[in-house]
């Protein structure tokens, strides 16, 4: 790491810690003994949706918080309790470590933190992500979320 003082091209680690997908160091420079700090990034791998029609996209985070905004519309749902499920969702499928997902998993997480979050906003999500073709359809997902709501 070249040093910003005096330019020299030799530093060495004294401290080093990770913060929110960043690692700082403290360095000094081997030269002129001044001390600086770097950041790094953690770059991962983009991570592609394997949409309906077999096309791919990168996966974009906005796009799914817009989604849940939608459905949490005029519900008692605050933007950070989205913001942390789209970053639990992420996260999740990061650490499934394919880089390569299918949207149906992408739509089951959301619906998952959604039926945690709001019942409401939940079945507004599923109505739109399923695409009932009936009542009847519907009837069974509101049924099976009473039957888990009464277990909870």
């Amino acid at each position: 790491m070249k040093c910003p003082f005096c330019g020299y091209e030799d530093s060495k680690v004294i401290d080093s810690r990770p913060s929110d997908e960043k690692i700082r160091r403290r360095r000094e420079c081997l030269k002129c003994q001044k001390r600086f700090t770097t950041f790094e990034i953690v770059e991962h791998s983009p991570l592609i949706v394997i949409k309906k029609d077999k096309t791919r996209e990168e996966f974009d985070r906005e796009k799914l918080l817009n989604s849940l905004l939608k459905a949490c519309s005029k519900r008692p749902v605050s933007v950070s309790e989205l913001e942390s499920a789209v970053s639990e969702i992420e996260s999740t499928l990061y650490n499934e470590l394919e880089r390569e997902v299918p949207y149906f998993r992408i739509g089951e997480l959301a619906m998952d933190k959604l039926s945690q979050i709001d019942d409401v906003a939940y079945v507004r999500f599923a109505s739109v992500y399923r695409q009932f073709k009936d009542v009847d359809s519907f009837m069974e997902e509101l049924k099976s979320l009473v039957k888990k709501n009464k277990r909870s």
